[in-house]
């Protein structure tokens, strides 16, 4: 769990998954279409790849990228579905009070 936890506690990481639930993909293309640097959507990728989430296949002189199992697409189906349900824009309580933990030290030193 720590793995999937790692790797969808990026915004980016998370966006890069739900594109990759629609099929194969190149990471210059996952760079145009997420508007990021090539240099950017690679590093994710690893990190990914690191998590046991994608895999990559050599193509030629590109790789190709996907989900490493297609169990993995629906679980992200149901977590984004489970996001929605919860109010996924509001944060979470400990965020909330992280600024304000902030302004009291700032105040106390």
């Amino acid at each position: 769990m720590g793995r999937l936890g790692r790797a969808l506690a990026d915004p980016t990481r998370c966006q890069i998954l739900l594109q990759l639930v629609d099929g194969p993909a190149y990471p210059a293309v996952l760079a145009a279409d997420l508007e990021l640097t090539r240099s950017n959507v690679s590093n994710h990728l690893a990190c990914l790849r690191g998590c046991g989430l994608v895999v990559a296949t050599p193509e030629g002189r590109q790789m190709r990228y996907e989900l490493s199992d297609s169990r993995l697409a629906h679980a992200l189906s149901d977590m984004m579905n489970v996001d929605l349900a919860v109010g996924g824009d509001e944060p979470c309580s400990d965020e909330q009070r992280a600024p304000a933990a902030s302004r009291a030290a700032a105040v106390a030193s």
